[in-house]
């Protein structure tokens, strides 16, 4: 079955204009290479308000049932997507962004300061990714190929087939 999916990139300087996204056009590639039907993207500011008033419209309004967001996932005081991520979502689902970061401390030091998190919010799965194109793609492509089995088991009305 063919999923859709949203990309929301969460970057002041995009939202102004100021520079080009490059990690939100690359994470849309590969997700339509994993056979995702891209059905939204986005620009917001590293604004908690903004970036959760986002996520709950994918979520509950086009019922998008993935929504990657990059960007907003560091240090720096303006980095909140993480937080604005758990005020929404209705249950965490920790593995994926532990995946990710161990899959970024085999590439560098630096991958366990990523803060992204990841969720559900009825049926729709919110995966943080970093801003960089290159961390947002290797973050995605850590576990890519089990998000095909989360829709699966997300839009299922009871068990899923857990055999494969």
């Amino acid at each position: 079955m063919k999923y859709q999916a949203a990309v929301l990139t969460v970057s002041d300087k995009c939202s102004r204009g100021e520079r080009v996204d490059t990690s939100g056009p690359a994470l849309c590639e590969m997700l339509a290479q994993a056979g995702f039907d891209i059905a939204w993207t986005g620009v917001v500011p590293d604004e908690k308000e903004q970036i959760g008033a986002a996520l709950i419209r994918l979520a509950d309004e086009l019922r998008i049932p993935l929504v990657i967001t990059t960007g907003g996932t560091g240090f720096s005081q303006r980095d909140v997507t993480p937080e604005a991520t758990l005020a929404v979502v209705e249950r965490p689902t920790p593995g994926i962004p532990e995946a990710m970061r161990w899959a970024s401390l085999q590439v560098t030091p630096r991958g366990c300061l990523s803060r992204g998190a990841a969720g559900i919010r009825g049926k729709t799965l919110i995966v943080n990714v970093p801003g960089s194109k290159k961390a947002a793609t290797e973050n995605l492509g850590a576990v890519l190929e089990a998000l095909g089995h989360a829709m699966d088991m997300l839009v299922s009305e009871g068990s899923t087939d857990h055999t494969h």
